[in-house]
């Protein structure tokens, strides 16, 4: 006969014989009084977590697609060994989707008057700041029947920085800076470049940049080298409206514009101008001024840690008129939008003037790439009708980059991975042609 319930416990502890189970009030005493004696023995010696002592330690700082790791010190004042497993919460983005449970649990044994370290790894999957949840310790006694657990609080902070994946491109593009320079040979013309240097003439030169009174002077033909001017001011607007939300492959616009922004601004305070960050969609989400060259970078990703895409419209009048204020004198104003047919019609059109009337005016946007996999799809009906969709959604972007070049702005268009080095080259070419 099978046994169920109580019947089926006393006989797996060996208190009854398995068989016939014949209720008797004598049985049930004989049997649960050691049982409960036994738990609240074991209940006794578990070690109180109420009392016990936690500190944190550690990375409070990751690039996004690293790890930080952050030390928690259990320490145990009680005089009962602690036999306990840990649970060190998270906010769910802190880890890659599936490795929670294995990174947040821990197993320790403390023994009385003395204290463990357990490091908790984190690898976390979006940008800005991760807290601290509850630490949950579940304490057992010497026969594992009893168990008593609690809670505690120990604040603690990661702030998920950008990845600045496009740090990459900054070799090739500083050589290309020490070739304005004049570091090398070179010939940049424009009225705002400045004379570094006289050399030799060689094949190929241009033969406007002879100087003929120091030809006349030595035995060889003297050719001025420039350097384009120095301490100029340029302003990063990212617009963080509703826009920026649309995910183009696994990340928000948002991001592969942050990544742009970043590569230009370490290059600029290479080249000795000056750069500041305004992000904006109906009011400022950061701004930031004055930094010196050194501390451009990690002030510009110390801001740029915490943005989030905003579900509203962006305010083009609101966007201009803070940017005037922020870039009083002529500057180049960097401007990482979309370019959608509508938002740049009926918002940025109308009130671009105010910004070139003043300054030098780029507008980057980034493309999705999967749109012009959709335009070169053929071999069924489906794949005909994407492509021609996305043709039309191509016709319109170039319609909208053709609107801003007859208003004198220089346009970047392009995918998440090439964004960046051609918002560089921009930058260099625009430097290289005396326009800032």
């Amino acid at each position: 006969m099978a046994l169920t319930g109580r019947a089926a416990l006393l006989a797996a502890i060996g208190t009854i014989p398995i068989g016939v189970w014949e209720p008797s009030w004598t049985g049930i005493l004989a049997v649960n009084a050691p049982l409960a004696l036994a738990c609240a023995c074991d209940a006794a010696l578990a070690a109180p977590v109420r009392r016990l002592v936690l500190s944190r330690s550690g990375d409070t700082s990751v690039r996004l697609g690293e790890t930080a790791d952050v030390t928690l010190t259990v320490t145990n004042p009680s005089g009962r060994p602690l036999r306990a497993r840990l649970r060190d919460a998270w906010p769910p983005s802190s880890w890659e989707t599936g490795t929670e449970v294995a990174a947040s649990r821990h197993r320790l044994t403390v023994p009385p008057g003395e204290r463990r370290r357990l490091t908790t790894r984190l690898r976390p999957t979006r940008r800005g700041d991760r807290h601290a949840d509850r630490v949950t310790i579940r304490s057992y006694g010497p026969l594992g029947l009893f168990s008593r657990q609690g809670s505690h609080r120990i604040p603690w902070t990661v702030r998920v920085l950008p990845p600045f994946t496009s740090r990459k491109h900054l070799p090739s593009k500083l050589a290309r800076l020490r070739e304005l320079d004049g570091r090398t040979s070179v010939l940049t013309r424009g009225e705002g470049t400045e004379f570094d240097s006289l050399r030799e003439y060689v094949p190929g030169d241009d033969t406007r940049s002879i100087d003929w009174r120091a030809t006349a002077r030595h035995a060889t033909v003297a050719v001025r080298t420039w350097r384009p001017e120095r301490d100029r001011h340029i302003l990063l607007v990212l617009d963080t409206g509703r826009t920026s939300a649309g995910r183009v492959g696994d990340a928000p616009r948002l991001d592969a514009s942050l990544d742009a922004a970043l590569l230009l601004a370490a290059l600029a305070s290479r080249a000795g101008d000056r750069v500041d960050l305004l992000a904006y969609d109906r009011r400022v989400r950061a701004l930031v001024q004055g930094r010196a060259a050194g501390d451009v970078l990690p002030s510009l990703v110390a801001a740029m840690a915490t943005l989030e895409p905003e579900l509203v419209e962006t305010d083009a009048r609101g966007l201009t008129a803070t940017a005037l204020r922020t870039a009083p004198r002529r500057s180049l104003i960097v401007l990482l939008t979309t370019l959608d047919a509508a938002p740049v019609e009926e918002g940025l059109l109308p009130v671009l003037s105010r910004l070139t009337q003043r300054h030098t005016v780029l507008v980057a946007s980034v493309a999705d790439p999967h749109v012009a996999g959709m335009a070169r799809a053929r071999g069924n009906a489906d794949a005909v009708y994407e492509a021609a969709a996305a043709a039309h959604a191509q016709a319109e972007r170039r319609r909208t980059a053709e609107q801003l070049l007859r208003h004198g702005v220089t346009v970047v268009d392009a995918t998440p991975d090439d964004l960046p080095p051609a918002l560089a080259d921009a930058y260099l070419a625009l430097k290289a042609a005396g326009r800032l």
